[in-house]
């Protein structure tokens, strides 16, 4: 590994089981994907929450073999791809066999900075990781790591963090046609990484 950065993996009984308290208990924690010579890892700054009945969500018409990841116990990957291009990584968040989960949707990077710019074609520090599809792509997460355990032994998984995590805000979620006014996404406030209209940061 490339890094010596101390952090250790949060166990599944830290995670609160229900989606909107774990998507506001997710920031500031911070995901890391080990690779075989690098580790990349970033502070989470930004969740949405998509709990259960929510017809935003992708669970919401039932469990399909595309989708069975999110009806996982809470803490696994959850990866899809939208528009064709790009990968987003939600969190399932419930027990097992009831779907819903925790969209990540930007992050602060801490390691392997230099290798997600050269992934994502970016120079600016504040972009690598700032929007779902920008924040897989830095990380390299992509179907490869659906149904991943994020609290077990493994190449990705979520960290607690040292750093003391700055005032969290909230807000309706980013670019829905459904369920548009529920106050479901959470994000730390005045955090540059964080993506979404300016109206939506602060």
């Amino acid at each position: 590994m490339n890094s010596v950065r101390q952090l250790r993996r949060l166990r599944r009984a830290e995670l609160p089981v229900d989606t909107v308290q774990l998507a506001r208990y997710l920031i500031g924690k911070v995901l890391v994907h080990d690779l075989d010579s690098h580790r990349l890892s970033g502070r989470i700054v930004e969740t949405e929450a998509y709990p259960i009945g929510d017809s935003a969500g992708h669970a919401f018409r039932g469990k399909t073999p595309r989708n069975r990841s999110l009806f996982l116990e809470r803490g696994h990957a959850y990866v899809h791809i939208t528009y064709g291009t790009s990968f987003l990584l939600n969190v399932s968040s419930e027990v097992p066999g009831v779907g819903a989960g925790v969209l990540l949707r930007a992050v602060e990077p801490l390691d392997g900075v230099e290798l997600m710019a050269g992934s994502r074609g970016a120079t600016r520090l504040a972009d690598l990781g700032r929007g779902p599809g920008r924040l897989t792509k830095a990380m390299q997460v992509d179907l490869r790591q659906d149904g991943l355990d994020l609290c077990a032994a493994g190449p990705l998984w979520l960290a607690a963090s040292a750093q003391v995590t700055g005032a969290i805000g909230k807000s309706v979620r980013v670019g829905l046609t459904r369920n548009v006014d529920r106050l479901l996404r959470f994000y730390e406030r005045d955090n540059p990484r964080v993506s979404g209209p300016k109206r939506l940061r602060k």
